[in-house]
Parts: C-alpha cells; structure tokens; sequence
C-alpha cells in the first residue's frame, strides 16, 4: 500500500529568530519513499541540514521577521501491515545488552525513573520477563491516562501523567518508557504520522503521534500506550530519549506558532 502524508506548519516572528526543526522522516525509511520528502518553506532562508546524535534529520535556520511556512507533501510506500506482535520476546539481562542501548535505561527530562523505580516494581516486579512485562505496563499506562487535547501541557513529566491522570500521546509515551526503564528494560520516545489506517477515525484533528520502541530480543519492538492494539501506517520521523531530543521545532527567542495541519491517509491503488 501506499501512504501520502505531509504538513503545513506557521510561525509568527516580531524579529528574527534561529530555529531547528524536525520536519523529515526517518533516513531509515529513505528506501521506502515514492516521491521525495523535501522540506519547503514559502520564502528565501538558507536551510542547513545535519543527523543529530539519534541519527535524525534536522534542519537549523533563522526565521524572518513576521510569518514563515513550512510544509512537505510525499507519498511513501507501507507494508499495509500492523505493528508486530511477539509475545516470545524475550527480556535482555542488563550485563549483555548493547552499549548503544544502556543511554535508553537512564532517566532523562521527561522520564523521572528515580521517582517511579518502587511504583514500577510493586506494579511489575511478578509479571513474566520480557514482552509480556512490556505489555503489562502499556496496559497499565494505557488505563492510567485518559487522553484531552485540552489538557495537553509541554512541560508535564511521566510521574505528573501518573499522577494527573490526563494527557496526549507524548504523555502515554513517556510514562510508558519510564516504568521500562525502571524494570530494566531500555525504551525510546518516537514521533511521526500515523493516520486513521484500518482504524474508525478519531473525533480530533489530525497531529503527529508518539509511541515508543522497547529492546527486546536484541531488536527495537513498538509499543503504542495511547491505543493499546497493533496499528497500521507507522511513519517515522525521529527517535530519542524522549520529547526534548525530538522537539518538531526548537526555537531561540519569542516565536508564536500559527498555523498548523497535519494529513496522512492512504492512497487508492492504480
């Protein structure tokens, strides 16, 4: 199957201001590409583009004063599959993962573990090792969190979700990788599209989405806490430890966002 999907995304600026943005899908997903994913903007600005530490596309400039447009618009091709399901995977003993893996143990900005480390253990410490366990704490986070744009805070942590008991996606997610990290498990924050594929649609306006990958078995397997069942059309755009490595846009001064719309959906066949 085929997926087009793309954005249009506005900032309002008084003067000029330096920003980063992460607006690209993954470079792992380049092969899959039908047509190319090619940052636009609606006015001269020298983009610079690098792969941060995560390997993700990022694209710094300065943004003139008054409004800027960013927008991309591209068709890529899918499995038409929903995410994997194996209940066999088996969890790593922390002496034998990969170095690169250790990083997605520790607790990062949104991902307090020293707060959670005896709620995650008294919650998780019985259930069976590996996917399983994984599973149990996407069951429990899924539970815990009722989803409310209206409640959406940039600034809400994973034991303030657990406390609030309200959030968005970015809330499911980090609560998630967090009691993983506490029982030892790496877990990492990922963002990108995922539409309303086999699904009946949402009652909200289209955004990006956020799920995490957890290392089971010597391989990154998804897990999404917001829904809670294998879904269809995954579309990565960045991994990290949580939303600060994989911020949509980073800015250094006074920047109002003014516009914003996501689509993804998929594409009849020829």
């Amino acid at each position: 199957m085929r997926i087009r999907a793309g954005f249009r995304i506005s900032y309002q600026c008084d003067q000029p201001q330096p920003i980063i943005v992460m607006l690209n899908v993954h470079p792992s997903l380049d092969a899959r590409l039908c047509t190319p994913d090619i940052l636009r903007v609606d006015c001269d600005l020298d983009l610079r583009q690098y792969v941060d530490g995560f390997g993700n596309v990022c694209t710094r400039t300065v943004l003139p004063a008054g409004l800027t447009t960013f927008s991309s618009d591209f068709a890529i091709e899918d499995a038409g599959l929903p995410d994997e399901v194996a209940f066999d995977a088996r969890q790593t003993a922390v002496e034998d993962l990969p170095e690169q893996a250790l990083v997605y143990l520790l607790g990062s900005r949104y991902c307090e573990t020293d707060r959670m480390v005896d709620l995650a253990w008294s919650l998780f410490g019985e259930t069976p090792r590996g996917w399983p366990r994984v599973q149990a704490i996407i069951n429990y986070t899924h539970d815990r969190i009722a989803f409310n744009y209206a409640h959406a805070s940039a600034t809400r942590t994973a034991f303030e979700a657990n406390e609030e008991r309200i959030g968005v996606c970015r809330d499911y997610a980090h609560l998630a990788i967090t009691l993983c990290r506490c029982m030892n498990i790496p877990a990492r924050y990922c963002t990108g599209y995922l539409g309303d594929i086999g699904v009946t649609p949402m009652d909200y306006p289209m955004d990006f989405s956020a799920w995490i990958e957890a290392f089971l078995d010597g391989e990154w397997r998804t897990f999404d806490a917001r829904h809670n069942t294998p879904r269809i059309g995954r579309i990565l755009m960045a991994r990290g430890r949580d939303a600060t490595d994989v911020a949509l846009s980073t800015t250094f001064g006074a920047t109002r966002l003014s516009g914003f719309e996501v689509t993804t959906y998929e594409l009849a066949e020829p």
